[in-house]
C-alpha cells in the first residue's frame, strides 16, 4: 500500500472525525476519506484501469481519485485545465491513457484515443506522470515514482512542520504538481485540513486571469493558515492590501514559487502582514528543491536546499540536482546522475540558493507557466502577414511581442492574424500585447545577427517603452 494511504489510515484510527477535506458545502473526515478512497480504488480495479487521466476542477472528488489510483496501483496522469484540446490529446497518447476520470461528474470513460495501446515508453515504477505546461508546444511527461513523491513530502514536512498550521487553502489547480504534493499530500501527512474550493470561487478564469477581489473575499471567509502562490497572485494580493482590504490574521505561512519573485514585492507583502517565503523547484525534481522558512529566511534567495536533494552549481553557473530527480521523461532514457536544471544560480556561504536566470531562453510567466518563445514565434510566423516575431514576458502576467509585418500588410490585418492564431493556443501562451516594429530586424540596425537571428536583448531594449504602454496594436517608429 502507498505510504500516504497508510498515514491516512493512522489518522483515521486516532482521529476519525478530524476534517481532512474542508469544502464550501460539505467536508470529509479522515475516516470518510479513507472509506471513499477504498471504494473508488475498488472501482478502478474492477474496470481494469492501468493508466488514469484525472481531470476536473479542484474538488474532493479529484483528491479521492488521485489517492484511489495509488491504492489501485494505477499510473495517474493529472490533466491541466489550461491545456488546449490538442495538448490533451497528446497527453492521452503519450501516456497511453486507457481510462479518463472526470472528477466533476464522477464518470469513468474509456480513452478512445489510446484504446489500441501504444504510447511512449514509461520508466519502471512510474506512479504519476505530470505534464509540463508545454514550453515547446507539446508538453513533456515527467515520470515520478511513489518513493520520489514520498521523499519530497518527507523533506517538506521536516522543513515546514513547525510553520504549516492546520488549515491549508489550495489556491493553485490540483493538476499543478506543486499544489498536488505540497498543498494536498503534505497537509494530509501532517493531519491538517486541506481547504478545497472551486477555482472560480477563488477568482480564476482560465489559467492566467484572476479576480483579486474574489480571491481576497475567499481568503477572509476561509481564514487559512497556509497557502501556495505564484508571483502574480502575490502581486495581486499586495495590491488589494494596498487598497485597504483586510489581510486574514490567520495566515502563518505563504510559499511563493513558480517564477521570479521581486525582493521588493516580498518586502511589501511582509509590511502588509503577509508571511511570504520564496522557494525554488521544478517538476523534474518533484516540485520543491529549496525553501525559505521563518527564522531561516533570506530575501532575494530561494532558501536552503531540502534534505532529500544534493544541490550544486556547475562550472558555468548552472544549478545541478542530485537525489530527488524524476525517473525520466516519457519516451526518453531513464535519468541517472545529476540533473542539469537549465537555471543559473549561486550557493552562498550559509547554503542559501540564489537563482539568477536561465541558461536558455525559456520564459516563466508570473503565473508559473513555462513558454519557449521560439515555439510561439514559429507559430505566429506561419501567418502570411507577419515577417518576424520576437516574444517576451519572463516574470510578467502576460506575453508580449514585437512584430515585423510583411510589406503591404496593414495593422488591421496583423491584428486579425494575431487574434486568429491566439485562438489555437492555450491561454497562457497567447500574445496579449504587441507592437509593430518600424523596420525589419537586421544586422545593420543591430537587431539581428549576421545570419539573421534576432538579438533579443537589443530588441527588448529598443521596444521596451512601447511594450509597456497600455493597449494593443501599436506602431513603434525605431
Amino acid at each position: 500500500m502507498a505510504w500516504l494511504l497508510e498515514r491516512l489510515q493512522q489518522h483515521a484510527a486516532c482521529h476519525p472525525d478530524r476534517i481532512a477535506l474542508d469544502g464550501a458545502d460539505q467536508s470529509l473526515s479522515y475516516a470518510g476519506l479513507v472509506e471513499a478512497v477504498e471504494a473508488l480504488a475498488a472501482r478502478f480495479v474492477r474496470q481494469h484501469v492501468t493508466c488514469l487521466a484525472l481531470q476536473g476542477d479542484n474538488s474532493h472528488a479529484w483528491v479521492v481519485a488521485d489517492l484511489a489510483a495509488q491504492r489501485a496501483g494505477c499510473v495517474v496522469v493529472p490533466v491541466p485545465g489550461f491545456f488546449s484540446t490538442g495538448q490533451v490529446g497528446h497527453l492521452y497518447r503519450q501516456a497511453a491513457v486507457d481510462t479518463v476520470y472526470d472528477a466533476d461528474r464522477d464518470v469513468l470513460l474509456p480513452c478512445v484515443q489510446t484504446v489500441d495501446g501504444g504510447g511512449a515508453v514509461m520508466p519502471p515504477a512510474t506512479s504519476k506522470v505530470t505534464f509540463t505546461s508545454g514550453s515547446t508546444g507539446q508538453p513533456k511527461g515527467v515520470c515520478l515514482t511513489l518513493d520520489h513523491q514520498r521523499r519530497t513530502v518527507m523533506a517538506l514536512a521536516e522543513r515546514l512542520a513547525p510553520h504549516a498550521g492546520k488549515r491549508h487553502l489550495c489556491v493553485l489547480p490540483f493538476a499543478t504538481l506543486l499544489e498536488n504534493l505540497a498543498g494536498i499530500y503534505l497537509p494530509l501527512w501532517l493531519g491538517a485540513a486541506v481547504v478545497v474550493r472551486p477555482l472560480a470561487e477563488l477568482g480564476f478564469s482560465g489559467s492566467s486571469s484572476v479576480n483579486p477581489f474574489l480571491l481576497f473575499q475567499t481568503l477572509n471567509t476561509v481564514q487559512p493558515e497556509s497557502m501556495i502562490l505564484v508571483p502574480e497572485l502575490l502581486r495581486l494580493l499586495v495590491l488589494m492590501a494596498d487598497k485597504g482590504l483586510p489581510v486574514p490574521d490567520s495566515l502563518r505561512y505563504i510559499a511563493v514559487g513558480g517564477g521570479k519573485v521581486d525582493p521588493l514585492l516580498l518586502g511589501r507583502a511582509h509590511r502588509f502582514g503577509l508571511p511570504v517565503y520564496e522557494g525554488y523547484g521544478l517538476s523534474e525534481c518533484g516540485s520543491v528543491v529549496a525553501l525559505n522558512v521563518p527564522g531561516d529566511n533570506r530575501p532575494g534567495c530561494a532558501g536552503r536546499p531540502l534534505s532529500h536533494v544534493q544541490l550544486s552549481v556547475g562550472g558555468h553557473g548552472e544549478i545541478m540536482i542530485n537525489g530527488g530527480v524524476m525517473a525520466g521523461y516519457l519516451g526518453e532514457a531513464p535519468v541517472n546522475g545529476a540533473w542539469a536544471t537549465g537555471d543559473l544560480g549561486v550557493l552562498d556561504r550559509e547554503g542559501f540558493l540564489r537563482v539568477s536566470g536561465r541558461a536558455k531562453n525559456l520564459l516563466i510567466t508570473a503565473y508559473g507557466r513555462n513558454v519557449n518563445p521560439e515555439w510561439l514565434e514559429s507559430v505566429f510566423q506561419t501567418s502570411d502577414v507577419l515577417r518576424s516575431v520576437v516574444v517576451f514576458g519572463d516574470g510578467e502576467p502576460a506575453l508580449s511581442a514585437v512584430l515585423v509585418a510583411m510589406p503591404g500588410a496593414c495593422r488591421s490585418q496583423v491584428a486579425a492574424a494575431v487574434a486568429t492564431l491566439n485562438e489555437g493556443l492555450p491561454d497562457y501562451a497567447r500574445i496579449a500585447n504587441w507592437v509593430l516594429a518600424g523596420q525589419p530586424f537586421s544586422a545593420d540596425n543591430g537587431l539581428a545577427t549576421a545570419n539573421g537571428r534576432p538579438r533579443r536583448e537589443a530588441i527588448f531594449q529598443t521596444y521596451q517603452a512601447a511594450l509597456s504602454r497600455t493597449g494593443h496594436n501599436q506602431l513603434a517608429y525605431f
